[in-house]
């Protein structure tokens, strides 16, 4: 495609997008503009139909790394600008959007806004979420990228984190790249400690969600959160 006519297609598409939105847009059409947004003087269809033919949906190239984008041809460090910008306001936004909750109420909440942040990650990531006595987000921070196992998430990390942010209470929540969002005994083991140490700094550990493809798992919902409050009230007892 000419310059001149990959200018005006570019301007066609982008007119067509402030005129109705993505509404009648293919996919490709998105990461098209998306791309141009890097580099405004060069025909980004060919690159765009090339990303969806390699990473199959939408959201397969945005959630894309920079390094798996530039694999493909016409693809550098310019063009990858408009994906890491969208990737980037979309994080900022939802987060932005839970902390400005009044308050939480379940987890089927909870899942909603950290849903798409977390749904294509390649590996696993442990979030945390810093509340007041509220259930009003403080903060929000990933403390652990890679395996979650009690031998990667410090308990005592954790709760010197909570306390740092001046915490009443915490959620966790991690996601399963597999797409499954059973607990493994490792999760249950982790969230064990975790409820324990929270009883010990006095802060309460409310929920522990685990997040699959289009579903979730929630430690309280299925009573293990209590569980482990009344282990620990037993072992103090014994005490």
């Amino acid at each position: 495609m000419a310059e001149t006519d990959a200018a005006g297609h570019r301007q066609r598409l982008r007119e067509r997008f402030l005129k109705s939105g993505l509404d009648g847009f293919a996919d490709y059409e998105i990461i098209e503009l998306l791309l141009s947004l890097g580099v405004p003087r060069k025909d980004t269809k060919p690159m765009a139909k090339e990303a969806m033919k390699r990473f199959k949906t939408l959201r397969g190239v945005l959630s894309a790394s920079p390094g798996e984008l530039q694999e493909i041809e016409g693809i550098g460090p310019g063009a990858v600008f408009g994906i890491l910008l969208v990737q980037a306001v979309a994080r900022e936004y939802l987060k932005e959007k839970i902390i400005d909750k009044p308050a939480l109420q379940s987890a089927q909440e909870i899942f909603e806004y950290l849903y798409h942040t977390m749904r294509d990650l390649t590996t696993e990531a442990f979030r945390v979420l810093y509340l007041t006595s509220q259930n009003q987000i403080i903060d929000t921070a990933v403390i652990c990228e890679g395996t979650v196992s009690h031998s990667a998430v410090s308990p005592r990390q954790v709760m010197e984190s909570a306390l740092a942010k001046h915490a009443a209470s915490l959620i966790f929540v991690h996601n399963h790249p597999s797409g499954e969002c059973q607990p493994s005994q490792s999760d249950k083991d982790l969230t064990r400690d975790l409820v324990f140490a929270g009883y010990l700094m006095e802060v309460k550990v409310i929920d522990h969600i685990i997040i699959g493809n289009d579903r979730y798992y929630s430690f309280a919902a299925d009573d293990l959160i209590a569980r482990y409050e009344m282990e620990y009230l037993g072992l103090k007892l014994r005490k």
